[in-house]
């Protein structure tokens, strides 16, 4: 009975709370929630066509991330990407790219969504795969002559991929 009574003062009260409202930012368009409602799987599902390689995604790196990441990763403004200087157990941890993300397609993905800071979307699929391939390059996970693509993404194995709990794996006990 009392979350029926919550339910309903929470139903009358909306039209009062929207009228409240700080208005900070703005609606999201229908062009802006097809881009960002796209989903990209640990196994490569849902990544895009397109290639990219190390030395354009350096050139990339360096037109809109160098800023705020610092030279070759190493951390400014935003965080360090690559040359981590302590492991994962030391206190305090370095949490880059190479030694704590489990997945490429993670990666990609992100930067697909949020990146460049002031900017977010602004780069195409090529540019993507070619700022991910250099990122993965400054991890020391590919060489300098690779090209990534959403077959070669989702087979790069990161280092700390084991590193986490899957909450959703089915237990002995489920079975």
């Amino acid at each position: 009975m009392f979350m029926l009574s919550m339910s309903i003062m929470l139903l009358i009260s909306l039209p009062v709370l929207a009228d409240q409202s700080p208005n900070l930012g703005k609606p999201a368009s229908s062009a802006i929630i097809e881009v960002w409602n796209q989903d990209i799987f640990i196994d490569g599902r849902g990544l895009p066509t397109g290639q990219g390689n190390v030395i354009d995604g350096e050139k990339l790196y360096q037109q809109y991330c160098l800023a705020c990441h610092g030279v070759e990763g190493s951390g400014g403004s935003a965080e360090e990407l690559a040359g981590a200087m302590h492991s994962l157990t030391d206190n305090p941890p370095d949490k880059i790219i190479g030694n704590y993300w489990p997945y490429a397609t993670t990666l990609f993905d992100f930067v697909r969504r949020s990146m460049p800071i002031d900017q977010p979307g602004i780069l195409n699929n090529n540019q993507l795969y070619a700022v991910t391939a250099y990122i993965l390059y400054l991890n020391g996970l590919i060489s300098r002559h690779k090209a990534v693509n959403a077959k070669t993404l989702s087979i790069i194995k990161m280092p700390n991929r084991l590193g986490f709990i899957n909450v959703y794996r089915r237990s002995e006990k489920d079975d």
